[in-house]
């Protein structure tokens, strides 16, 4: 019986030593990891913020950061605002080349321009309106035709006068097709063929290529914005080079004109009105419409 009880005590103290070993050396080696401090979790939350800070960035920031390094490239030199200079070299040149004309007789032009205002809306076009209603489209046409027809000889002499042989040989190859294929000119079957329609030529361009300037600005009765030059040189392709001009008659001569300018004023009824309803000052902008659409017949 004793034996028994000395060998459960001894059995039971085994245990005892065993286990309080176990948890001793639990407990040894939970000391040995090293726990963070607060001092150093303080430091690291402080870093992270800061790297946040520092990371994040509105979409303006970025915007902004990326405008300014396109900006500071090394690549990105003066040379490339080059083409701004170019751009107000191009602007001044346009004005150098711009040609103004003298107006020193701006009082007689201004009076001309109001009676040629007023001949036309209570003459030229009531009439015109009159015979446009009556005479049907495609007669206007022909007539249009013909008289183109008939001054093709200005034209190609003016054409030759210029040099510009090749515009003198499209215009007799046009008036001998109008001629014939279409019976005296009130046909224009040369219209379908782009090498027998050349830009037309007057004497005032012909002038103008011998270095004639358009001299002072005119206002003339009835016909309209002209210059010195284009005056002469109208008075020569009327008179001097206009088939009319050797008709026997001088009521013949005078009705065909006439009916020359009529025909052609019914087809332009409403241009004169839109240039000088869009205009602030309609003198100035006719006389400068005009002037700009005569240079470019000039240097075309």
């Amino acid at each position: 019986m004793l034996n028994s009880l000395k060998q459960l005590a001894i059995i039971f103290m085994l245990l005892a030593l065993f286990t309080a070993g176990c948890a001793h050396q639990k407990k040894q080696s939970i000391s040995l990891v090293e726990l963070p401090s607060e001092t150093s979790h303080q430091k690291t939350t402080e870093q992270a913020s800061i790297a946040i800070a520092e990371t994040k960035q509105t979409p303006q920031d970025v915007s902004d950061e990326r405008i300014a390094d396109e900006f500071t490239d090394d690549e990105f030199t003066d040379d490339d605002l080059d083409f701004l200079d170019e751009l107000d070299a191009e602007d001044e040149t346009s004005e150098r080349e711009t040609v103004s004309v003298s107006d020193p007789l701006y009082s007689f032009n201004k009076a001309m321009f109001h009676f040629n205002d007023k001949f036309y809306f209570w003459l030229a076009k009531p009439v015109a309106q009159g015979y446009k209603a009556v005479i049907p489209y495609e007669i206007r046409i022909s007539f249009r035709n013909f008289f183109s027809n008939i001054f093709s000889p200005v034209r190609m002499t003016n054409c030759l006068l210029q040099g510009k042989f090749t515009r003198a040989g499209a215009e007799f190859g046009r008036f001998f097709v109008n001629s014939t294929a279409g019976v005296l000119g009130f046909g224009d079957p040369a219209k379908n063929f782009p090498a027998l329609n050349p830009p037309p030529e007057d004497m005032g361009q012909t002038l103008g290529i011998y270095g004639i300037g358009n001299g002072p600005y005119l206002v003339l009765p009835i016909i309209g914005p002209s210059t010195l030059r284009d005056a002469l040189g109208m008075f020569t392709d009327r008179y001097l080079f206009n088939p009319f001009s050797y008709v026997d008659t001088s009521e013949l001569s005078m009705g065909l004109t006439g009916t020359n300018y009529l025909n052609e004023a019914s087809f332009k009824i409403g241009d004169y009105e839109n240039l000088k309803d869009s205009a602030i000052e309609p003198y100035e902008a006719m006389r400068d419409f005009y002037i700009q659409y005569r240079n470019n017949q000039l240097n075309d």
